[in-house]
């Protein structure tokens, strides 16, 4: 049985080498996220009545207890910042397991490396041991550092290694669910895919849940996320409740470990459907070619950012009466938003803060052009007539025309409930607007991993570590108050501050430009550089 996973240390090395600059991004991030979140309202609710106050306000907004989740404890800091960051640290940590599981297994499994290094003395289950063992050490560091940093702002200690520990045993749970699926899907996309849409589900009942009453709150019981709140960090921790993460953990990595013995390597127990006998005229083109491929995956985000934009918006009327009511909450979300129109500046820092996101998923798309190379497609593809320029071109035009629909379609979301809500019909544009004017800024992270690929395609890992430095700067940097040419690093600064702000166009020229010029220089490197 242990001749199973023989070299599992080998290849868990070699996956954390692979991911040297990945996930400490992602655990910078997570960290950095309910850090500044903890440090906010340390300065902005200094009593216990603020808080008090604070909180019954947030509980009688049914659609801001959809989307951040129930308060349990409103006496401490501790506590709020478990309301605010800790179920959507645990959808962080879930996402981040989520592709890394998916990245050393079934990705290696397509591009041909798992079944080279199979021919070695390695295990039948060392390739999945491995994977589950970076993302279950990485998942353990978000839970130290989130302890540690909570600790060193003055909160208990065993309250903040309880959120730690929650949301690290949400990201365990969705590992499981990952190594699963990997075994489940026929490709990489399809495992990330199928893990990422029970994520989803996992969401949606936990916010069912958190606002309906009586019997049915039951819901959030179904759902990882749900377990990661219902832990109460700071309100009498529930430590049973860990026995759940850890009991349905080693269910599906069980499960996961049966249907491994179950399938032959580079298959998936679902087969693939068959193609049409001929390609379709949009195949027939570098560009059609990418869009097929990245279709899903544009989909998927334009689908989660435009749910999203319907609880911002939903929740927009009753948020700007909740800001009018607390000067230091007003005072908080204007120095991320950079309004002084309470309603306004809640939706310039909601919509800045998912605008990042959606620059990662430009990085992400062109990426996808490395991973059809270092696969081997892409040279067979430029055999034939196709150039360079056009191959790389494909996938840069749906990292950029994608990005701008996924901003499109959250503003549409947005814009759909705030007018419902206040019964003005002319919020929808100005909601699609002011997402909109993210674009030249996302354009930019996209750009610079154009730059990348073209020239140093080995350090492809630095275009996370700049969307990460912009994540700092963008969240903590305002509270932090650091000097203006700090903020001004990160191209999300020089965005308009829409909607209420005023549009000039030089920066927005600019940033186009920047990113323009990045794009051309890693289209000229990749021209005169070796495939692969």
């Amino acid at each position: 049985m242990t001749a199973q996973y023989v070299g599992t240390g080998t290849l868990a090395r070699l996956s954390a080498r692979r991911d040297r600059i990945r996930l400490p991004v992602w655990v910078y991030v997570i960290v950095a996220l309910v850090a500044s979140t903890a440090y906010a309202f340390k300065g902005l609710y200094t009593t216990v009545a603020q808080r008090i106050e604070f909180a019954d306000q947030i509980r009688a907004n049914g659609a801001l207890v959809a989307v951040t989740g129930r308060i349990f404890d409103d006496t401490t800091i501790g506590g709020l910042t478990a309301w605010r960051f800790g179920g959507f640290a645990a959808v962080l940590t879930a996402i981040m397991s989520i592709l890394t599981v998916t990245r050393h297994t079934r990705a290696e499994e397509d591009s041909g490396r798992t079944e080279l290094v199979s021919a070695a003395v390695v295990g039948r289950r060392a390739p999945l041991t491995a994977a589950l063992t970076v993302a279950a050490y990485a998942n353990l560091l978000v839970a130290l550092l989130i302890g540690l940093v909570l600790m060193l702002l003055g909160q208990p200690a065993i309250g903040g290694f309880a959120l730690g520990l929650s949301v690290a045993g949400a990201g365990l749970v969705f590992a499981g669910i990952a190594a699963v699926t990997s075994q489940i899907a026929s490709s990489s996309r399809g495992a990330t895919g199928l893990a990422l849409a029970v994520l989803g589900l996992a969401f949606v009942l936990r916010a069912v849940g958190d606002v309906s009453t009586g019997g049915a709150r039951i819901m959030s019981w179904l759902s990882p996320i749900g377990w990661a709140q219902q832990v109460r960090a700071y309100a009498g921790e529930r430590w049973w409740v860990f026995a759940l993460f850890g009991a349905l953990a080693a269910v599906l990595i069980g499960f996961a470990y049966a249907l491994v013995g179950r399938r032959d390597v580079g298959a998936g127990l679902i087969a693939d459907r068959p193609g049409a006998p001929r390609a379709s005229r949009a195949l027939q083109s570098p560009l059609g070619l990418a869009v097929r491929l990245q279709s899903g995956m544009w989909i998927g985000w334009a689908a989660g950012l435009f749910l999203l934009g319907l609880f911002l918006g939903s929740a927009g009327k009753n948020v700007g009466d909740l800001l009018k009511t607390s000067s230091q909450m007003s005072d908080y979300i204007e120095k991320l938003g950079g309004s002084t129109s309470a309603t306004n500046a809640y939706f310039v820092a909601t919509i800045g803060l998912f605008a990042l996101a959606v620059a990662a998923y430009g990085i992400t798309a062109v990426l996808r052009a490395r991973t059809e190379e270092t696969d081997g497609r892409a040279e067979n593809l430029l055999a034939t007539r196709v150039t360079r320029a056009a191959y790389l071109r494909g996938h840069v035009l749906v990292a950029l025309v994608g990005s701008a629909l996924i901003l499109a379609a959250m503003g549409l979301g947005a814009g759909i409930t705030y007018s419902a809500v206040t019964g003005d019909a002319g919020r929808i544009p100005s909601m699609i607007g002011a997402a909109l004017g993210q674009w030249p800024a996302v354009a930019v992270f996209a750009g610079i991993a154009v730059l990348l690929f073209g020239l140093a395609p080995r350090l492809l890992s630095l275009a996370w570590a700049a969307f990460g430095i912009a994540v700092g700067i963008g969240q903590i940097g305002p509270l932090l108050k650091a000097p203006q040419w700090v903020l001004d690093l990160s191209p999300f600064t020089h965005s308009p501050k829409l909607p209420g702000g005023e549009v000039t166009a030089l920066p927005l020229i600019v940033l186009t430009a920047i990113a323009a010029a990045l794009v051309l220089a890693g289209v000229a490197g990749f021209r005169r550089r070796d495939i692969g």
